[in-house]
């Protein structure tokens, strides 16, 4: 089955955060599609709040997901390098929104054949007005203004709905662009020239300045607690396991059930998302 269609949160091995001795790395893991963030943002947050723990380390493996819950995790990794050191390791995929999340961090640390990039917003909705047609089923429309039923799956798209919702994927990609500009400090025309939705491996993203050097999780352990001042050893130490109610964590589980919902219940979407991951 594939990847989680909601974060995967490792248990923790020690009895909570406040209980932790000495000084630390705490490590917020975002696995799978990006669905919401609540969890990891009560994570960061709750690591950024405990003196024990010196800095973090955001392990991301996803190809990336929903626009607001990409931004939405983006804003608390700003707001907590302020506060302290944030390093992403990042995984076999951190691509699109997944990437979204990590220009914020103070350094980024990828492996050499991690896929990321993926810079840019897709927006779709399932089209259902031939099979429709063929099964003898009329949908009757009532709304309240010309733009009210945009991408309905019973019927085509205009023109002119097609470049409304253009402008709006426009806006979106820009945002992502000045969050990367923003985030890792690069010149505007060096990322809108390879904001074209191109994935890299992580040893080109080094080259182009989208990470900060090469290495693996326990890497970016060792350098997330030197930024942090922790001299000697580096323990690290996982966010507290968030269990989620059965009947979201099936219904939310895979990009199978992910798609079948998009045929069951059809909505307009936009996200960061990198296609090619499967999921």
């Amino acid at each position: 089955m594939a990847g989680l269609a909601v974060f995967g949160l490792r248990g923790c091995s020690y009895p909570g955060i406040g209980k932790v001795g000495g000084d630390k790395v705490g490590v917020v893991e975002i696995n799978g599609v990006i669905a919401d963030a609540t969890v990891v943002i009560g994570q960061i947050k709750e690591f950024r709040e405990n003196d024990a723990i010196k800095a973090i380390v955001l392990r991301v493996n996803s190809p990336g997901g929903g626009v607001g819950p990409s931004q939405e995790i983006y804003r608390e990794v700003q707001k907590t390098v302020n506060v302290k050191k944030i390093v992403v390791s990042m995984g076999a995929v951190a691509a699109s929104g997944g990437y979204y999340v990590a220009a914020g961090a103070d350094g980024i640390m990828a492996n050499p054949g991690t896929i990321t990039g993926s810079i840019g917003v897709i927006m779709g909705f399932a089209n259902f007005q031939e099979l429709l047609g063929k099964i003898g089923l009329t949908p009757v429309v009532v709304k309240s203004g010309e733009f009210k039923d945009t991408g309905s799956p019973s019927r085509q798209m205009t023109d002119v709905e097609k470049k409304m919702l253009q402008a709006v994927v426009d806006t979106i990609h820009g945002q992502f662009v000045t969050a990367i500009v923003k985030g890792r400090s690069l010149k505007t025309d060096k990322v809108e020239s390879i904001a074209d939705g191109r994935i890299f491996s992580g040893e080109k993203a080094l080259e182009i300045g989208l990470v900060d050097r090469l290495g693996n999780f326990e890497d970016a352990i060792e350098w997330a607690g030197r930024m942090g001042g922790i001299k000697g050893n580096v323990t690290a130490v996982f966010a507290k396991e968030k269990r989620l109610p059965l009947l979201k964590y099936i219904t939310g589980s895979s990009s199978i059930l992910s798609f079948l919902h998009r045929v069951i219940r059809p909505t307009m979407y936009a996200e960061y998302l990198y296609q090619g991951s499967g999921d």
